[in-house]
């Protein structure tokens, strides 16, 4: 029973030896009692021609275990170096439809069009094309077409029969599916209530037709939401016709939000594109750049801003001291905001609540929190500070730019969830650099007003 193994230094270097050695028992021995995932974790550690020996080693469906666990980069520069033919018998073929559709879906077409030539078994490939056809963050690309399906029609002896032809075929039987002669989905059956009735028995007097299904054009983040709240460990996807092409199971469901996670986490941090600690420094370049090139030039629309009071800050300079304050602290409440927002749209919670209420709620939270920081301040510098018109103006502006960064934050990512455009990016660069620059515009507006009142 594989368990699982923190890899050491002195194991790769190891195993590294016995392929040198081309010792194929040793460096199988080695690997005896790593898991699929310890065993595509050595990968980092090996030559692309020492990883293509080691895998050509395992069996069928270890071998394809631990593809299936190789990061998305890994194992495309893997399957670079394998002809389509091996590809295709010594992995795809031992692989379930959806695991081997991700697979083949990351290549090349050529290199796709090459695998596919070469599966032996007919139905497999044909299942396969049809998952490549659905959009990837859809139910239909996180399905897979193994399950086992009975006819409403068959007898409980026929359907025993079948679903030990069709059990070879699927991994882990958690539901049996219920059709018509139309392949549409009628329900379900349980194992329990099929061993208690008479053989003879039809399946459509037994049935449970209360059950929950996706459609293939279903959202992927609607699906795990449908799993999370009714506890489901499997779903059925059905077409438009209402027929059954396939389940969707709890593990590909763990894998998606995973991944969407990790690629909100980091558009939130402005990035563009999915990027890895170990990917090249160009391509670490390419994606960082462009949100520093946005905050490049919302730092010069911030110095225009306080270029154009620069008569206001010579006559009084004492304002400069509070430009970091006021621009940080919209810049936190802005996130705080769209970050909030953002976690709501993604997790449903906000599903039936008008803008105008968010707006209502954000403000009346940013004014209360805003009243308490400005006093504060305030009273800081009616102690320190000679100048009213300096504790008055820091304050007032402290205030206002609180509220407009917690109403910006608010606004901006329901407007993008609301034309079809993911919230994430409303969070990070975007929402520091646009409030930085009104920020300090509100700051500035109010020093000129309040100066011209109060100032001696």
């Amino acid at each position: 029973m594989a368990r699982t193994i923190e890899i050491s230094r002195e194991f790769v270097d190891e195993l590294r030896e016995s392929i040198k050695e081309n010792d194929e028992k040793k460096a199988l021995q080695l690997l005896t009692d790593f898991h699929a995932a310890d065993i595509a974790e050595l990968y980092r550690d090996l030559s692309i021609e020492e990883a293509r020996y080691l895998y050509l080693l395992l069996d069928g469906d270890r071998a394809s275990d631990v593809l299936a666990e190789l990061d998305e980069d890994d194992r495309n520069r893997f399957l670079d170096v394998l002809p389509g033919e091996v590809i295709a018998q010594k992995f795809i073929d031992h692989m379930d439809s959806d695991d081997a559709a991700d697979v083949i879906g990351d290549l090349s077409e050529d290199k796709k069009q090459e695998i596919l030539l070469h599966i032996e078994d007919l139905e497999q490939a044909g299942d396969i094309v049809d998952l490549l056809g659905y959009d990837e963050d859809t139910a239909g690309g996180l399905m897979a077409k193994e399950m086992i399906i009975v006819n409403e029609n068959w007898t409980i002896l026929t359907c025993l029969k079948e679903m030990a032809n069709q059990a070879d075929a699927v991994d882990e039987v958690y539901y049996v599916y219920v059709i018509d002669n139309n392949r549409k989905l009628k329900g379900i059956v349980s194992l329990k209530q099929m061993l208690l009735s008479n053989n003879a028995t039809k399946v459509q007097t037994i049935i449970e037709d209360d059950i929950i299904w996706v459609n293939t054009s279903t959202p992927g983040e609607e699906v795990a939401q449908i799993m999370e709240k009714y506890d489901l460990v499997a779903i059925p996807v059905v077409d438009s016709l209402g027929r059954l092409v396939g389940r969707i199971t709890i593990d590909d469901i763990v894998d998606f939000i995973r991944e969407e996670a990790e690629r909100d986490y980091q558009m939130a941090s402005g990035l563009t594109d999915e990027v890895e600690a170990r990917d090249k420094v160009l391509y670490i370049t390419r994606v960082r750049l462009p949100w520093l090139l946005i905050g490049l030039v919302g730092g010069i629309f911030g110095a225009l801003v306080l270029g154009r009071f620069e008569g206001s800050l010579k006559l009084y300079p004492e304002m400069a001291f509070f430009i970091p304050l006021i621009a940080a602290m919209g810049g936190n409440v802005g996130i705080q905001s769209s970050a909030i927002i953002v976690q709501g749209l993604a997790n449903n919670t906000l599903k039936g609540e008008s803008t105008l209420k968010r707006l209502s709620k954000e403000f009346l939270v940013a004014l209360f929190n805003g009243l308490i920081l400005a006093t504060l301040i305030f009273v800081y510098n009616f102690f320190v500070s000679d100048s009213f018109a300096l504790t008055l103006t820091v304050s007032v502006a402290l205030l206002s730019v609180i509220v407009f960064a917690a109403l910006f934050g608010t606004f901006i990512p329901l407007i993008l969830d609301r034309v079809k455009v993911d919230p994430a990016l409303a969070t990070g660069p975007f929402i520091t650099t646009m409030n930085d620059i009104i920020g300090l515009l509100i700051y500035m507006l109010i020093g000129r007003l309040l100066y011209g009142v109060f100032a001696i």
